[in-house]
């Protein structure tokens, strides 16, 4: 079964390793967009990448990812890697007729943005001693989706990278990130 997929950069922006991944689903059959937040920008530097996104603000990162589902199907999978969680969530929170969602290092508490609808599966990827998901309550608000939502999953890796599955990053996992594809691949089908 193919699916459209509505991908979310990093804070670091549209990396090769972002565009990497969206190339792998595309492999696999899957039409995937990946709409640039940032304005064309990359970095290196975390420190730089978060500082810039706060300066745009989140409500706005938040907005322009909304935007980029304006043309899109319903039913599209919203999936993001750690900032990007934010409008995927919110996409696949409160745009009617989500396909799914793929929260990929990070998890907002189901507040954030309401209840979680009905039939709307999710999975989110981590690794189980990343500081900014475990320390920054990402992992408390993902078991919380699992204990709520029928049929979510948290999938835990061991290690302690945050953008693990971003092959243009130091902190990449090759064997995590295979693993992490799989199952993301099996959720898409």
């Amino acid at each position: 079964m193919s699916r459209e997929v509505l991908l979310f950069h990093h804070a670091l922006g549209l990396t090769p390793g972002v565009l990497s991944f969206a190339d792998d689903l595309r492999a696999a059959g899957h039409t995937v967009h990946t709409p640039d937040l940032l304005g064309g920008k990359t970095f290196d530097s975390v420190i730089e990448a978060v500082s810039h996104a706060h300066d745009i603000g989140m409500e706005e990162i938040t907005a322009l990812g909304v935007a980029a589902a304006a043309d899109l199907p319903h039913d599209v999978v919203y999936a993001g890697f750690s900032l990007g969680v934010l409008p995927a969530q919110k996409l696949a929170q409160l745009r009617p007729g989500a396909g799914g969602a793929l929260l990929l290092h990070s998890c907002l508490p189901l507040g954030t943005f309401g209840p979680w609808p009905e039939g709307v599966p999710a999975q989110v990827h981590a690794m189980d001693e990343d500081p900014f998901f475990v320390d920054d309550g990402d992992l408390a608000a993902a078991e919380e989706l699992v204990a709520t939502v029928p049929g979510a999953e948290l999938h835990l890796y061991p290690g302690k990278g945050h953008l693990f599955a971003d092959p243009s990053r130091g902190e990449y996992d090759p064997d995590a990130a295979a693993l992490l594809l799989r199952r993301v691949l099996a959720f898409l089908s």
